[in-house]
């Protein structure tokens, strides 16, 4: 799980320093448009609608922005039809690869993509390929300095979490959920002042691919470049990466 805890804590941190170039908008403006469109406009009856929303207000989105986009959604306004679509693939080294993408044109949408894999020595795959090595789960991070493990694991286990991993070398505490529970857990967890450094529902990895040198960089450039893609909502991706490269 070290892999996937070190990148989900970088991408947060990138997602808060997009938002000051409007980048992470585009995407946060789309999953509130089709959080909306799918479940309704209310966040108390829509748990993707009120996770987008929080998603919102971690990149400072404008209040305007998100009210015009979720009544996009729900009909209240004229906006873009968008279309939710997986793709999989892989990566230098064999890794394995989804992308989560929401576009208004697929045929735009998969060139570019696969031109993009291709650049850094991937390949797009056919559907089901990769989606095997995933888990879809709720994902928190807690900061060990908040408290002992003991005491984590009662309070997340109480809450409804499936599982609390401490791995020695890390700076967080990792609770894992069902998808279903993540909202339950993550409200528990906060009701009992356990401060969250991350908190989203994700794909986790069942093993890992170890890269180093030149595929373990390329890789790297492959996830930047995909996620700078305004068609992808989410990258995952199963490699495991030395420290000193993420850093």
């Amino acid at each position: 799980m070290s892999g996937h805890s070190k990148w989900a804590g970088i991408k947060h941190k990138k997602a808060i320093v997009d938002a000051k170039r409007g980048k992470a908008f585009t995407k946060v403006s789309k999953e509130l448009t089709v959080a909306a469109k799918m479940g309704g406009g209310n966040p108390d009856m829509n748990p993707r609608l009120r996770l987008a929303m929080d998603k919102a207000k971690e990149v400072n989105m404008p209040a305007d922005n998100v009210k015009r986009a979720i009544m996009k959604g729900t009909g209240d306004l004229p906006g873009m039809s968008y279309e939710e679509i997986l793709y999989e693939g892989y990566g230098p080294g064999g890794v394995a690869i989804m992308l989560e993408t929401m576009t208004d044109n697929k045929n735009r949408t998969v060139g570019e993509l696969r031109h993009i894999l291709t650049k850094y020595n991937g390949n797009m795959g056919e559907s089901g390929c990769v989606a095997w090595i995933f888990d879809k789960k709720g994902y928190l991070l807690v900061d060990k300095k908040t408290s002992d493990e003991d005491t984590i694991m009662t309070i997340a286990l109480d809450a409804g979490a499936e599982d609390v991993r401490n791995e020695p070398e890390e700076e967080n505490y990792e609770i894992l959920t069902s998808p279903e529970d993540f909202n339950q857990v993550r409200e528990y967890l906060e009701k009992e002042k356990i401060a969250l450094n991350l908190s989203e529902v994700t794909m986790i990895p069942k093993n890992y691919v170890k890269l180093e040198g030149k595929d373990a960089e390329k890789m790297l450039r492959l996830m930047e470049a995909l996620e700078d893609h305004d068609d992808v909502q989410n990258v995952y991706a199963n490699f495991d990466i030395p420290d000193n490269l993420l850093n």
